[in-house]
């Protein structure tokens, strides 16, 4: 029999959608990528058990989001960097949407919150479908700060009664903050004291990695010292909340809530966090593509985390969502692939299996303290600033958003903002900077603000307008052409450069009817250049008559001296 070479595994084809985050794997960077796992998860145990507390899910349930969940994106998902997991934003959003449909933590509420965790899945994987990853740009970065800004500030004043040992009834953040203020005479001190232990030794991890470019595990090293000092000084005999019992093992498979009246009372807040992990995670997963130069695939990230929400829902967890902070970490540490997030889940499956007994020594105000410094994270100052430095009227909106997740909570907040998305949009191509074309003493091209008689030359008007012609814009088109056609010298031909338009809709075709009518009424030559296919196409089907069509201004201009020769 003939010898046949050996065929070695390189992993699956391209077409494949599985591992296309993991493979290739280089021998080489196993050591580093399972060095970032280890890190991932010493970072990310405690804070998925603050996520939890956030969304009032029971603390093992944010264990959950790093194991079926985190496996199932590393697997089904193109990035390479990209790691889903719980996630503070839409911790806030469910926890906003299930208050007052069950008790926090029971097990209708975990049930409940399995229920959205399978409608987002739903979305995700629908979005897939019908090829709507193009959502995700959207939810204008701006906007993304405001909504992140206060999420943190409500998820912060939300800790600080756990913090301080006091009760607070508020349901809302400025409710809430006033009943905190109330009962500041009844602090417990000893809560006070772990509170501040607490953020004291992140702190001052925090400050040694700045000055030692390190990674030392600040929020595990609290949380650690924390359930030592109380099983060694028994804080509970003294007052102070603990977690208590957190279940051992893996998570059990069972079915969410089903039922029509749950689904339709969940639908909206699913909607809400669609749209956020839709914007989030597409703008981590670009930002980590474009650093790396790798492709990367917006279709193939929505399978997996439509998956890993689906994994969510069956495993008795909630709503995961692809982190920054996260990657940041694996990114740091020197992870390069979903080998990583890989292994961060094979370690919180020892946790879960053999390591759960000490959680139940975890001062609640411990935990209250590590979700304040997560959620502080979350509040973007120097975003903020940075917005209104350079674009005020941006600020204001992000400013609206903020305000509108503090005062009237996460929900109406996420809907502000895709609302306030959308009319940003709407007033730039509302209002789009069109010029008049006018030759340089050099003979180059520059653009001039339109005004009644501007002349690109004696006779001549090349007018650029700025973008898509829709009905709400086409107005604008209307009011300049009638300044520049009504006013000044007498006009023989006007040139409207189509270079900015991508589309023309039925209402604006009719508006450019009407001014091919006026023009014509007027004796004016009505003139095209620099028109795309497709927008030559809807001319001729809207039936739309141009005088004459040329590539570029430069010829439209050379035609018209050479018809129009300067007298002698």
């Amino acid at each position: 029999m003939p010898d046949f070479p050996e065929r070695r595994w390189r992993g699956p084809p391209r077409a494949w959608p599985v591992l296309q985050g993991t493979l290739p794997i280089e021998r080489s960077r196993i050591p580093a990528e399972m060095l970032a796992g280890l890190t991932l998860a010493a970072l990310g145990i405690p804070a998925v058990l603050g996520y939890a507390k956030i969304a009032g899910m029971p603390l093992v349930t944010g264990l959950y989001t790093m194991l079926l969940p985190m496996a199932a994106f590393a697997v089904l998902g193109s990035s390479r960097h990209l790691v889903v997991a719980a996630d503070s934003a839409t911790a806030a959003i469910l926890a906003a949407a299930l208050t007052g449909l069950a008790a926090a933590g029971s097990e209708r509420y975990v049930r409940l919150a399995g229920l959205a965790a399978l409608l987002t899945a739903g979305m995700l994987l629908a979005a897939r479908l019908a090829r709507l990853s193009f959502l995700a740009n959207f939810l204008s970065r701006t906007v993304l700060v405001g909504f992140l800004t206060g999420v943190g500030i409500q998820v912060a004043a939300g800790q600080l009664p756990d913090m301080l040992g006091v009760s607070a009834a508020g349901s809302q953040t400025v409710a809430k903050l006033t009943d905190t203020v109330r009962a500041l005479p009844h602090v417990h001190w000893a809560d006070v004291a772990v509170s501040i232990a607490v953020i004291v030794v992140v702190l001052v991890a925090r400050w040694i990695n700045r000055w030692t470019n390190r990674r030392i595990p600040g929020l595990l090293i609290a949380v650690i010292i924390a359930i030592i000092v109380s099983w060694a000084a028994d804080l509970a005999d003294h007052g102070v909340a603990v977690v208590g019992p957190v279940p051992r093992g893996l998570p059990s498979l069972g079915l969410p809530a089903l039922g029509w009246h749950d689904a339709a009372a969940l639908l909206g807040v699913a909607v809400a966090m669609f749209v956020v992990i839709l914007a989030q995670s597409a703008a981590t997963s670009r930002a980590y593509a474009a650093k790396y130069e790798e492709p990367f695939s917006e279709a193939t990230d929505l399978v997996g985390l439509g998956a890993a929400n689906a994994a969510a829902a069956f495993t008795g967890t909630f709503v995961v969502n692809g982190s920054p902070t996260k990657a940041q970490i694996v990114d740091s540490a020197g992870g390069r692939s979903q080998l990583s997030p890989l292994t961060a889940a094979a370690v919180v499956l020892v946790v879960l299996v053999v390591l759960t007994g000490p959680l139940a020594y975890l001062p609640v105000a411990a935990l209250a303290a590590v979700v304040f410094l997560i959620a502080v994270e979350l509040i973007d100052v120097a975003g903020m600033r940075h917005i209104l430095a350079t674009r005020k009227h941006e600020f204001v909106v992000a400013l609206l958003t903020t305000a509108a997740v503090v005062g009237l909570g996460v929900e109406y907040g996420i809907i502000l903002a895709i609302v306030a998305s959308i009319v940003d949009h709407l007033r730039h191509s509302y209002s789009p900077l069109n010029s008049v074309l006018v030759k340089s003493a050099e003979g180059h091209w520059r653009a001039v603000p339109v005004g009644p008689g501007v002349r690109t030359a004696e006779g001549l008007v090349v007018y650029r307008f700025g973008t898509s012609l829709y009905y709400a814009n086409a107005a604008r088109l209307a009011q300049d052409i009638t300044a520049l056609v009504g006013h000044g010298p007498p006009l023989r031909w006007l040139v409207l450069d189509f270079a900015a338009i991508g589309d023309i809709d039925y209402t604006a075709s009719s508006v450019l009817t009407k001014m091919a009518e006026h023009l014509h009424q007027r004796h004016v030559r009505f003139v095209a250049s620099s028109v795309l296919a497709p927008v030559r196409h809807q001319l001729d089907r809207y039936g739309i008559k141009v005088d004459a069509c040329y590539d570029t201004p430069g010829e439209a201009l050379e035609a018209f001296q050479a018809s129009n020769p300067l007298p002698a």
